[in-house]
Formats: structure tokens, C-alpha cells, sequence
């Protein structure tokens, strides 16, 4: 165990529940005695163990929790505080549980208790979103939080905790190995904020792998800070930075950073100001990255020539999996130059083009390259603003063949027979119930029986190409999708356990919409087109 006298320290370090023993100088000393070794006299008879914090001393003492990893760790220079969490009786140190400490902690730092953090501090994960804690509110969580094993994933959106606050969070992650996800949005944390954070991620110690950071009022100096500590960062898998104000001089320091950084699963940058230049800048680190494998650019200005970059970016990069950058002024020409990259991408499942001036000429063009792409791995293509025509279904059919993990997502098409538009509404799960009924066996079963190994779950692509394929139950492409709508684990499987749940009700299932009423709804309308 390593224990230390620092100056001042903000947060009072985790030995709650650990032994303490006398050590060389600069060894916390057990409760009793001073830091020379003397005894202390006893408050009162009872408290044989009491030591009283001094007021005013730069050799303020504490314990340090032992880490679960033996780690060194140097502690942070600007840790000050006016006010420090003092344990009046150092009893409390041994025999106080996690709820006692919280109030303890409230009650030192002048702040009222949140009965929902109470009530859940053993629990996994926390949910304190929008609960106005303030700089003070959020030191005395992280207060509790050192000497916290069981909470592994914080929410924090929107408590304005600023500057201070995040000092307290970084402080207790330099203690605390086991928490995992961390969400800091809408903080107003502002340069100071991110000063902080950078110089925190730079020690690579800590176990969060999810940071998110959205809408915090970041800007260019802030993205310099940040991406300096990504650069060497391996920790951080999933980062959020949507939201922010980052522009093109962001966009540089970001591209610099992706060039070098080996962790970075995630990347979230939707909602910034990214232009050409930044645009740019991003692509070429994105050229040489081969780590990122989800990277949200949507609600952008990356335009044509932005849309020329990423073209390149998708001809030379074989990790990402999933590229939206809908929103971003990009025409048919722009498709035009990513769909030369398609061309030869490998590793690109999902690309999402949503509310770019595209039109079904572009549309045409980036179906195309993916069917001259026999190592296409594609399965989703949101263009689902642009309004297309029978001709090119015609098309995309031609693409189904050659590709039939796809499904491509367009606005509408023009107006099909009654017939035709009634089976496109035909609830999936009432036919497969049906044949389920006709052959006894389980809803389940009819779901596994389409995965090659026989488990509960199968990846999105593979799922939809084998419903696709399959001929026991007759469904479009239509009705695929919504399957998938309802399978889907969010960890991009579909998993059929919920289908085993629902299955076991006869008719239409729980919360699945019966799709006939639908159709019958949507014929009081005069619109011209159906839905996609």
C-alpha cells in the first residue's frame, strides 16, 4: 500500500476499510498518533483513536486506497481546494459504509444529499443527469466514489459542475480503477474543464474506457489540450466531443491526433463546425488510422470537397466500420467521389448520407459502386431523404443479388398497387407465428434454425441475408427490416431472446405495431408515395 503526505489534498484518499500501520517518514500513520510518532491525547475517553485534522496545515493527513493494479501514480499539482474533507473522527476511516460517508461528506462540503444516490450507490450504474449538483454536489460524490467498487458506469449530464467539479472527478479516477464509462455532457466545463481532463487522460491510469464530453462549450484551444493527451492515450475506446465549437483549427489538431492514436474505437464529432479545411485535415489522419471503426461526422459543412477526402479515406482505410456523415452539404457530386471509394472498401458496413442535397441520380451512382465491389461488406446505405422510382428498384434488385446483407433506406417510391402496398405491411411476426403453430415448434427455434452455429444471437448483415434467402416464410426486404428493428441488441446482432419472449403470445406480439392498420391509416391520406 502507498501512502503519502501531499499538500492539501482535495479528496480524502479510500482506507475506509483497511488496516493502517506505522511506516518510514511520509507514511500515513495509524489513527493515534501523530507524524513523529508521538501519541496523541484522546479527545475523550471513548475515542482513542481520534485525530483532529488541522486546520491550517500543509501536512494534512489521509490515507491512499490501494489500487487494484499496482500502479505508481504521482498525484496532481493542482490539487487545492478550500474546502477539504476532514473526518473529524478517524473511527469513521475503518467502520463507515459507503451511505454514512456520502452524508458525512454533504454535510463537510455544505451541500443537501441526493436521496437517489443513496438509495443506488451499490448499484452498478448511476443515472444522475439533470440533478443540479454544482461544483460541491459533484466533490461529494466524488468523495464517495474513491473507495467505490461496485459503480462502473456515471452519468452526469447537465449538474453544471464546471472547472471544479471535474478537478474532484479526475482527482477520484486517480484512485478509483473501477469505474468504466463516464458522462460529463452539458457541464459548461470550458477550457479549464478540458485542462483537466487532458492532463488526466495524459496519465493513462485510469480504467475508463467511455468518456463522453458533448456539449461543453470546447473549443480550438480545448481540442489542442485534448488531442495532445489522446495522441498517447490507449485507454479511451468510446469518445464523445459532439456538440462543441470546434471548426477547422479543431479539425487540424483532431486529424493530427487520429494519425497517431492506437485506442480509439468511437469517435463522435457530430454537430461542430467542420468545413473543407477541417474536413481535410480530418481525412488525412483517418487515412492512416487502424483502430477507429465508428466515427460520426453528421450535422457538418464538409461539402464536396470534404466528400472527395472521405472518397480517398474509404479506398485506403480497412477498419471503419460505420460512417455517417449525413447532414453535411454534399450533392450528387460529392456521392459521386465517395462512391469511387466504395469501390474498393472492404471493411464499411454502414453509411449513413441522411438530409444531403442527393438525388436519385447520386443515389444510382453510389448502389452501383457497391455492386462492382465483389468484397463489399456493406449493409446499410441511409439515403433515406431521397425520393426515388420504380426504375431504380429495378436497380437495387440487381444489387440484392450480388449483395443481399444490404438494405438501402430511401425516402419513398411512387405509388404501388393496394395489393402490393398491403404486403409490404404484413406483420413478419404473424407469418412466422403461423408457420411456428403449423410445424409446433418455437418462434425461437424458427429464428435459430437460420444461424449456422445454433446461438441466441447473429450479426445484423448475416440475419437479414439469411431472412432474404430463406423460403419457409415469405417476407420482403421491408419486413426484414423491421424484424431487425425489434432484434436489434444495439451492439449491432440481432438477439432472439426477445423474439422467444414475444413469441409466446399468440397473434401480434407486445409493443409490435400491427403494421395492416398501418397501411389502412396511411390510405386516408392522399400522399402519393409510401414510406421506404
Amino acid at each position: 500500500m502507498h501512502v503519502s503526505f501531499p499538500s492539501k489534498p482535495t479528496l480524502p484518499r479510500a482506507c475506509w476499510y483497511r488496516r493502517i500501520t506505522i511506516g518510514s517518514p511520509g507514511v500515513c500513520l495509524c489513527p493515534g498518533t501523530m507524524d513523529n510518532g508521538d501519541p496523541v491525547e484522546p479527545e475523550t475517553p471513548d475515542e482513542t483513536e481520534t485525530v483532529l485534522a488541522p486546520q491550517n496545515s500543509d501536512e494534512t493527513l489521509y490515507c491512499e486506497a490501494e489500487a487494484p493494479t499496482t500502479v505508481e501514480r504521482d498525484k496532481p499539482a493542482t490539487e487545492n481546494s478550500e474546502t477539504d474533507l476532514e473526518i473529524e473522527d478517524t473511527e469513521k476511516f475503518f467502520t463507515t459504509g459507503q451511505k454514512e460517508l456520502y452524508l458525512e461528506a454533504c454535510r463537510l462540503v455544505g451541500v443537501v444529499p441526493v436521496s437517489y444516490f443513496i438509495r443506488n450507490i451499490e448499484e452498478s450504474y448511476l443515472n444522475l443527469n439533470h440533478h443540479g449538483l454544482g461544483p460541491k454536489g459533484t466533490k461529494a460524490i466524488a468523495i464517495t466514489l474513491v473507495s467505490n467498487t461496485t459503480v462502473t458506469k456515471l452519468e452526469l449530464e447537465d449538474n453544471c459542475i464546471m472547472e471544479e467539479g471535474v478537478r474532484s472527478l479526475t482527482e477520484m479516477l486517480h484512485e478509483n480503477y473501477y469505474l468504466q464509462e463516464l458522462n460529463i455532457s452539458n457541464n459548461d466545463l470550458g477550457l479549464e474543464g478540458a485542462r483537466n481532463i487532458s492532463d488526466f487522460l495524459m496519465r493513462n491510469t485510469s480504467s475508463i474506457w467511455k468518456l463522453q464530453l458533448s456539449g461543453n462549450n470546447l473549443k480550438e484551444e480545448a481540442a489542442e489540450l485534448l488531442c495532445q493527451a489522446l495522441s498517447s492515450n490507449y485507454r479511451i475506446k468510446n469518445l464523445d466531443l459532439s456538440h462543441n465549437q470546434f471548426s477547422d483549427v479543431g479539425g487540424e489538431h483532431l486529424g493530427q491526433m487520429l494519425g497517431l492514436n492506437v485506442g480509439l474505437q468511437s469517435l463522435d464529432l457530430s454537430w461542430n463546425h467542420f468545413h473543407m479545411r477541417g474536413a481535410v485535415a480530418l481525412c488525412n489522419g483517418l487515412r492512416t488510422n487502424v483502430t477507429l471503426k465508428k466515427l460520426n461526422l453528421s450535422m457538418n459543412g464538409f461539402g464536396n470537397d470534404g466528400a472527395l477526402a472521405l472518397g480517398e479515406v474509404l479506398r485506403l482505410n480497412s477498419c471503419l466500420a460505420y460512417l455517417d456523415v449525413s447532414s453535411n452539404n454534399i450533392s450528387n457530386e460529392g456521392a459521386s467521389k465517395i462512391s469511387k471509394g466504395l469501390e474498393y472498401n472492404e471493411s464499411l458496413k454502414v453509411l449513413k448520407l441522411f438530409l444531403n442535397p442527393i438525388s436519385m441520380d447520386g443515389a444510382v451512382l453510389l448502389i452501383l459502386s457497391i455492386k462492382r465491389n465483389p468484397k463489399s461488406r456493406m449493409e446499410e446505405l441511409d439515403i433515406s431523404n431521397v425520393l426515388v422510382s420504380e426504375q431504380f428498384m429495378k436497380i437495387l434488385d440487381g444489387v440484392y443479388a450480388v449483395h443481399p446483407q444490404l438494405d438501402v433506406v430511401y425516402k419513398a417510391v411512387q405509388v404501388l398497387s393496394a395489393k402490393k402496398t398491403i404486403l409490404l405491411w404484413t406483420d413478419p411476426m404473424k407469418l412466422i407465428q403461423s408457420y411456428a403453430d403449423q410445424h409446433k415448434i418455437a418462434v425461437v427455434d424458427f429464428f435459430k434454425h437460420l444461424n449456422p452455429t445454433g446461438a441466441m444471437e447473429m450479426p445484423v448483415g448475416e440475419f437479414r441475408k439469411a431472412m432474404v434467402q430463406q423460403d419457409k416464410v415469405p417476407v420482403n426486404r421491408y419486413q426484414v427490416r423491421e424484424l431487425i428493428k425489434r432484434l436489434d441488441d444495439k451492439t449491432g446482432k440481432v438477439d432472439f431472446r426477445s423474439a422467444q419472449a414475444q413469441g409466446r403470445s399468440q397473434g401480434a406480439p407486445a409493443g409490435w405495431t400491427c403494421w395492416t392498420s398501418r397501411w389502412e391509416h396511411e390510405q386516408k391520406d392522399s400522399s402519393p408515395v409510401l414510406t421506404a
